[in-house]
């Protein structure tokens, strides 16, 4: 069983940066394809990127030049980069871990072990 924490969520104002990270305990998750994925309130959960084992990285459109994706297997940690941050990013953001190698997924339903999820908030 894997378990997954996310944090450094917060309030930032526009234009600003945040760094998200995620660590993963209970087993390694080197050969896992990691996932970062969004909720904004009265919206459905929707893809941001995703980072293989091999470090192939995948992003939604919205996030193009933005956010990037990167993971420490040293440490069993994803992270999230957020630069450019605009309102429209307020979101509940969750990590996600899928252990069927060599998926990358940019489904959820895909994802196997969800974390509990760190909220960013972008004023205007």
């Amino acid at each position: 069983q894997v378990q997954l924490l996310e944090s450094g969520g917060g309030l930032v104002q526009a234009g600003g940066s945040l760094r998200l990270s995620c660590a993963a305990s209970g087993r390694t998750v080197s050969s896992y394809a990691m996932g970062w994925f969004r909720q904004a309130p009265g919206k459905e959960r929707e893809f941001v990127a995703v980072i293989s084992w091999g470090s192939l990285t995948y992003y939604a459109d919205f996030v193009k030049g933005r956010f990037t994706i990167s993971r420490d297997n040293a440490k069993n940690t994803v992270y999230l980069q957020m630069n450019s941050l605009k309102p429209e990013d307020t979101a509940v953001y969750y990590c996600a871990a899928d252990k069927d190698y060599p998926r990358i997924a940019r489904t959820d339903y895909a994802y196997d072990y969800w974390g509990k999820g760190t909220k960013v908030t972008v004023s205007s």
